[in-house]
């Protein structure tokens, strides 16, 4: 009887295990789909306003580099000014001189030094120049290498600089390996120099072959000569007519 007894309760043991984990299943998977419900509009709203912070950070950040894209910072201009009348005097005969540009007051939105004057001012500080048009900014750096006592950058925002700033050193060595390489805003942009061969072989494969063209001029020269008439068989018809014309005379 005993072991009748155990092995039913054994049996029972078994059956209540196992409908326990029935039911834990069944509360889990409940529990779990109903947090599923709420949990999906939350997670669909996260996904959309993460897409609409990425928008407007480009947004904002295209808004600040049209904000700066027709500034200028002018180096190495004297510190001499009184005002800002004479400071914008001075960078308009600057361009004026070096770049032949005329730049006129009402061109210039905004014009003044960038940071501290130092104590003891042997280095000038920087001039900042902001143009009411970017076409009269874009005409002074297409020709800033000609200016002789100053020179001109963009205005770049501070992250920027520093990204141009660690590219230097490949910008280096790109360009000793041959490269055409240049920094545009904060990438660096590096082309193959296209070489003499290769030159060579394009125009030779669009050049048009010898065989091509000899045919043409046989036949533009064939006919030519086939209707050329002789001009001794000219001159002895005319003197044979000149011969014979006083003979019928006498005649």
């Amino acid at each position: 009887m005993e072991t009748q007894f155990q092995l039913l309760f054994d049996k029972m043991k078994l059956e209540m295990q196992k409908q326990s984990e029935e039911i834990t299943e069944s509360i889990t998977k409940n529990i779990m789909s109903r947090l599923d419900e709420k949990l999906t509009p939350i997670i669909e709203e996260n996904k959309n306003l993460k897409l609409k912070i990425e928008s407007q950070a480009k947004e904002i950040e295209y808004l600040k580099r049209e904000k700066r894209n027709n500034n200028i910072i002018i180096f190495g201009v004297e510190e001499i000014e009184k005002s800002t009348l004479e400071l914008m005097d001075m960078i308009t005969k600057t361009f004026k001189s070096d770049i032949n540009i005329d730049i006129e007051e009402n061109a210039i939105n905004n014009l003044y030094r960038l940071g501290k004057k130092s104590i003891e001012g042997n280095k000038p500080r920087p001039v900042f120049c902001s143009f009411v048009n970017a076409w009269k900014k874009n005409e002074i750096m297409k020709n800033k290498k000609h200016l002789k006592e100053i020179y001109v950058t963009e205005d770049y925002p501070k992250e920027v600089l520093a990204k141009r700033k660690a590219l230097q050193a490949e910008l280096v060595e790109e360009r000793k390996k041959g490269k055409i390489a240049f920094l545009k805003y904060d990438r660096l942009v590096v082309k193959e120099i296209e070489t003499n061969n290769e030159k060579r072989k394009r125009e030779t494969s669009s050049s048009p072959h010898s065989s091509d063209i000899q045919p043409k001029k046989q036949q533009a020269t064939v006919p030519f000569k086939a209707n050329r008439t002789n001009a001794f068989d000219l001159m002895r018809m005319r003197s044979n007519s000149l011969t014979n014309a006083p003979t019928n005379k006498q005649q």
